[in-house]
Protein backbone atom coordinates (compact mmCIF):
# COMPACT_ATOMS: atom_id res chain seq x y z
CA UNK A 1 0.00 0.00 0.00
CA UNK A 2 1.42 3.34 -1.18
CA UNK A 3 1.26 6.37 1.37
CA UNK A 4 -1.04 8.48 -0.84
CA UNK A 5 -3.56 5.19 -0.71
CA UNK A 6 -2.92 5.30 3.57
CA UNK A 7 -3.55 8.53 3.68
CA UNK A 8 -7.16 8.14 2.38
CA UNK A 9 -7.56 5.16 4.40
CA UNK A 10 -7.08 7.39 7.57
CA UNK A 11 -8.86 10.14 6.72
CA UNK A 12 -12.23 7.81 5.67
CA UNK A 13 -12.33 6.27 8.74
CA UNK A 14 -11.84 9.40 10.60
CA UNK A 15 -14.94 10.87 9.25
CA UNK A 16 -16.94 7.89 10.01
CA UNK A 17 -15.87 7.97 13.72
CA UNK A 18 -18.06 11.25 14.66
CA UNK A 19 -21.51 9.01 12.98
CA UNK A 20 -21.44 5.76 15.59
CA UNK A 21 -21.46 7.67 19.14
CA UNK A 22 -24.31 9.70 17.69
CA UNK A 23 -25.99 6.85 17.09
CA UNK A 24 -25.47 5.00 20.02
CA UNK A 25 -26.52 8.61 22.34
CA UNK A 26 -29.92 8.46 19.96
CA UNK A 27 -30.62 4.98 20.91
CA UNK A 28 -29.66 5.52 24.82
CA UNK A 29 -31.84 8.53 24.94
CA UNK A 30 -34.73 6.60 23.44
CA UNK A 31 -34.45 3.96 25.56
CA UNK A 32 -34.36 6.12 28.69
CA UNK A 33 -36.97 7.96 27.49
CA UNK A 34 -39.64 8.07 30.60
CA UNK A 35 -42.99 6.31 29.73
CA UNK A 36 -45.95 8.34 29.67
CA UNK A 37 -47.98 8.26 33.57
CA UNK A 38 -51.15 6.65 33.73
CA UNK A 39 -54.31 8.61 33.50
CA UNK A 40 -55.14 9.41 37.25
CA UNK A 41 -58.36 8.08 38.16
CA UNK A 42 -61.14 10.53 39.34
CA UNK A 43 -61.77 10.77 43.17
CA UNK A 44 -64.08 8.53 44.81
CA UNK A 45 -67.39 10.54 45.32
CA UNK A 46 -67.90 11.04 49.29
CA UNK A 47 -70.38 8.60 50.81
CA UNK A 48 -71.32 6.52 53.30
CA UNK A 49 -70.27 2.96 51.60
CA UNK A 50 -66.69 2.42 50.48
CA UNK A 51 -64.76 -0.75 48.53
CA UNK A 52 -63.84 -3.16 51.08
CA UNK A 53 -60.29 -4.37 51.09
CA UNK A 54 -59.99 -7.56 48.74
CA UNK A 55 -57.89 -9.19 51.86
CA UNK A 56 -55.95 -11.20 49.69
CA UNK A 57 -53.47 -10.55 47.15
CA UNK A 58 -55.05 -10.54 43.70
CA UNK A 59 -52.75 -13.81 42.72
CA UNK A 60 -53.81 -15.99 46.18
CA UNK A 61 -56.32 -17.60 44.02
CA UNK A 62 -54.19 -19.71 41.11
CA UNK A 63 -54.47 -20.83 39.08
CA UNK A 64 -58.01 -21.28 39.74
CA UNK A 65 -58.49 -17.15 39.14
CA UNK A 66 -56.28 -15.43 37.49
CA UNK A 67 -54.44 -12.19 39.47
CA UNK A 68 -55.41 -10.04 36.41
CA UNK A 69 -59.09 -10.70 36.49
CA UNK A 70 -59.39 -10.28 40.36
CA UNK A 71 -57.63 -6.58 40.38
CA UNK A 72 -59.73 -5.74 37.41
CA UNK A 73 -62.96 -7.17 39.15
CA UNK A 74 -62.66 -5.67 42.56
CA UNK A 75 -60.74 -2.66 42.11
CA UNK A 76 -62.79 -1.20 39.10
CA UNK A 77 -66.03 -3.47 38.70
CA UNK A 78 -66.80 -3.42 42.71
CA UNK A 79 -65.56 0.18 43.10
CA UNK A 80 -67.56 1.14 40.05
CA UNK A 81 -70.90 -0.21 42.01
CA UNK A 82 -70.25 1.71 45.10
CA UNK A 83 -69.30 5.01 43.54
CA UNK A 84 -72.47 4.97 41.70
CA UNK A 85 -74.31 3.87 44.58
CA UNK A 86 -72.77 6.62 47.14
CA UNK A 87 -74.00 9.58 44.40
CA UNK A 88 -77.75 7.89 44.50
CA UNK A 89 -78.55 8.14 47.76
CA UNK A 90 -76.31 11.40 48.17
CA UNK A 91 -78.61 14.15 49.69
CA UNK A 92 -81.45 11.76 50.33
CA UNK A 93 -82.44 12.36 53.56
CA UNK A 94 -85.35 9.06 53.06
CA UNK A 95 -82.33 6.95 53.21
CA UNK A 96 -79.80 8.30 55.63
CA UNK A 97 -78.10 5.98 57.85
CA UNK A 98 -79.53 3.08 56.12
CA UNK A 99 -77.00 0.21 55.69
CA UNK A 100 -76.68 -1.70 52.60
CA UNK A 101 -78.56 -4.93 54.07
CA UNK A 102 -81.46 -2.52 55.21
CA UNK A 103 -81.60 -0.69 51.29
CA UNK A 104 -81.77 -3.89 50.03
CA UNK A 105 -84.41 -5.76 52.01
CA UNK A 106 -86.68 -2.66 51.92
CA UNK A 107 -86.03 -1.79 48.46
CA UNK A 108 -89.40 -1.21 47.85
CA UNK A 109 -88.98 1.71 50.70
CA UNK A 110 -86.56 3.42 48.83
CA UNK A 111 -88.02 6.81 46.70
CA UNK A 112 -88.59 4.99 43.04
CA UNK A 113 -86.59 7.71 41.36
CA UNK A 114 -83.19 6.12 42.70
CA UNK A 115 -84.78 2.49 43.11
CA UNK A 116 -83.40 1.51 40.47
CA UNK A 117 -79.98 2.98 41.14
CA UNK A 118 -79.67 1.37 44.54
CA UNK A 119 -80.93 -2.14 43.25
CA UNK A 120 -78.37 -2.32 40.73
CA UNK A 121 -75.55 -1.00 42.43
CA UNK A 122 -76.70 -1.23 45.86
CA UNK A 123 -76.96 -5.12 44.96
CA UNK A 124 -73.42 -5.22 42.77
CA UNK A 125 -71.86 -3.97 46.48
CA UNK A 126 -73.41 -6.36 48.68
CA UNK A 127 -72.83 -9.16 46.35
CA UNK A 128 -69.47 -8.42 45.51
CA UNK A 129 -68.56 -7.89 49.38
CA UNK A 130 -69.90 -11.34 50.12
CA UNK A 131 -68.24 -13.14 46.87
CA UNK A 132 -64.94 -11.67 47.71
CA UNK A 133 -65.18 -13.44 51.45
CA UNK A 134 -66.50 -17.03 50.06
CA UNK A 135 -62.96 -17.36 48.18
CA UNK A 136 -60.41 -19.34 49.92
CA UNK A 137 -56.93 -20.89 48.36
CA UNK A 138 -56.59 -24.02 50.68
CA UNK A 139 -59.71 -24.12 52.67
CA UNK A 140 -62.03 -27.24 53.34
CA UNK A 141 -62.48 -29.28 50.12
CA UNK A 142 -66.01 -29.50 50.71
CA UNK A 143 -68.76 -28.47 53.98
CA UNK A 144 -68.42 -30.61 56.86
CA UNK A 145 -70.38 -30.96 59.88
CA UNK A 146 -73.73 -29.54 60.53
CA UNK A 147 -74.04 -27.70 57.67
CA UNK A 148 -73.13 -30.37 55.36
CA UNK A 149 -75.65 -32.10 57.02
CA UNK A 150 -78.45 -29.45 56.14
CA UNK A 151 -77.31 -29.69 52.68
CA UNK A 152 -77.94 -33.21 52.16
CA UNK A 153 -81.43 -32.98 53.86
CA UNK A 154 -82.06 -30.56 51.41
CA UNK A 155 -80.37 -31.69 48.27
CA UNK A 156 -79.67 -35.65 49.11
CA UNK A 157 -76.28 -35.48 49.45
CA UNK A 158 -73.32 -32.46 48.90
CA UNK A 159 -72.78 -33.51 45.51
CA UNK A 160 -76.66 -33.02 45.26
CA UNK A 161 -76.41 -29.65 46.27
CA UNK A 162 -73.44 -28.75 43.95
CA UNK A 163 -74.84 -30.52 40.73
CA UNK A 164 -78.22 -27.97 41.30
CA UNK A 165 -75.80 -24.83 41.89
CA UNK A 166 -73.77 -25.61 39.14
CA UNK A 167 -77.15 -25.98 36.84
CA UNK A 168 -78.23 -22.27 38.47
CA UNK A 169 -75.04 -20.79 37.39
CA UNK A 170 -75.44 -22.34 33.84
CA UNK A 171 -78.87 -21.38 33.12
CA UNK A 172 -78.16 -17.50 33.61
CA UNK A 173 -78.74 -16.11 30.43
CA UNK A 174 -76.94 -12.97 30.06
CA UNK A 175 -75.90 -11.74 33.37
CA UNK A 176 -76.40 -12.57 37.18
CA UNK A 177 -75.48 -14.69 40.05
CA UNK A 178 -75.96 -18.08 41.45
CA UNK A 179 -77.13 -18.86 44.54
CA UNK A 180 -77.15 -20.75 47.87
CA UNK A 181 -79.49 -18.99 50.43
CA UNK A 182 -81.70 -19.54 53.58
CA UNK A 183 -84.81 -18.45 54.96
CA UNK A 184 -85.59 -17.39 58.37
CA UNK A 185 -85.80 -20.47 59.35
CA UNK A 186 -82.21 -21.86 57.98
CA UNK A 187 -83.97 -23.69 55.13
CA UNK A 188 -81.69 -24.17 52.46
CA UNK A 189 -82.85 -23.27 48.59
CA UNK A 190 -80.63 -22.71 45.40
CA UNK A 191 -81.51 -19.97 42.86
CA UNK A 192 -80.34 -17.61 40.46
CA UNK A 193 -81.25 -13.71 40.31
CA UNK A 194 -80.53 -11.64 36.93
CA UNK A 195 -78.34 -8.78 36.96
CA UNK A 196 -76.68 -7.23 40.50
CA UNK A 197 -80.22 -8.96 41.93
CA UNK A 198 -79.77 -9.89 45.77
CA UNK A 199 -81.65 -12.76 47.74
CA UNK A 200 -82.02 -10.45 50.40
CA UNK A 201 -84.68 -8.35 48.29
CA UNK A 202 -86.65 -11.75 48.55
CA UNK A 203 -86.36 -12.04 52.09
CA UNK A 204 -83.31 -15.15 51.95
CA UNK A 205 -79.87 -14.75 53.33
CA UNK A 206 -77.29 -14.77 50.46
CA UNK A 207 -75.01 -17.75 52.30
CA UNK A 208 -72.36 -17.91 48.82
CA UNK A 209 -72.94 -16.63 45.42
CA UNK A 210 -71.15 -16.74 41.82
CA UNK A 211 -70.94 -14.07 39.80
CA UNK A 212 -71.67 -15.10 36.30
CA UNK A 213 -70.89 -11.93 34.85
CA UNK A 214 -68.50 -12.13 31.74
CA UNK A 215 -66.84 -9.80 33.92
CA UNK A 216 -65.83 -12.10 36.59
CA UNK A 217 -64.16 -14.64 34.24
CA UNK A 218 -63.57 -13.87 30.44
CA UNK A 219 -59.85 -12.96 30.75
CA UNK A 220 -59.26 -16.50 31.90
CA UNK A 221 -62.08 -18.42 30.36
CA UNK A 222 -63.32 -16.78 27.63
CA UNK A 223 -67.18 -18.94 26.64
CA UNK A 224 -66.01 -21.87 28.71
CA UNK A 225 -68.48 -20.92 31.84
CA UNK A 226 -68.52 -24.02 33.00
CA UNK A 227 -65.12 -24.26 33.07
CA UNK A 228 -65.28 -21.18 35.50
CA UNK A 229 -67.86 -22.82 37.57
CA UNK A 230 -66.02 -25.84 38.27
CA UNK A 231 -63.00 -23.60 39.46
CA UNK A 232 -64.95 -22.05 41.64
CA UNK A 233 -65.60 -25.01 43.66
CA UNK A 234 -61.92 -25.13 44.33
CA UNK A 235 -61.70 -21.84 45.94
CA UNK A 236 -65.13 -21.51 48.19
CA UNK A 237 -64.52 -21.02 51.86
CA UNK A 238 -66.78 -23.50 53.24
CA UNK A 239 -66.46 -22.50 56.76
CA UNK A 240 -67.41 -18.95 56.23
CA UNK A 241 -70.61 -19.99 53.97
CA UNK A 242 -71.21 -22.72 57.34
CA UNK A 243 -71.17 -19.95 59.62
CA UNK A 244 -73.14 -17.83 58.09
CA UNK A 245 -76.22 -20.27 57.55
CA UNK A 246 -75.74 -20.57 61.38
CA UNK A 247 -76.18 -16.61 61.79
CA UNK A 248 -79.20 -17.36 59.37
CA UNK A 249 -80.79 -20.03 61.38
CA UNK A 250 -80.22 -18.11 64.61
CA UNK A 251 -82.30 -15.55 63.02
Amino acid sequence: MDRRHAMKLIALGAATLPLAPQRVFALAGAAAAPAAAPAAAPPAPSGPFTLPALGYAFDALEPHFDAQTMQIHHDKHHAAYVNNLNKAVAGRAEVAGWTIEQLLRDLGKVPEDIRTAVRNHGGGHHNHSLFWTSLKKGGPAAPTGTFAEALAKTFGSVEGFQSKFDAAAAAVFGSGWAWLAADSTGALKVLSTPNQDSPLTQGLAPLLGLDVWEHAYYLKFQNRRAEYVTAFHSVVDWDVVAERHAAATKG
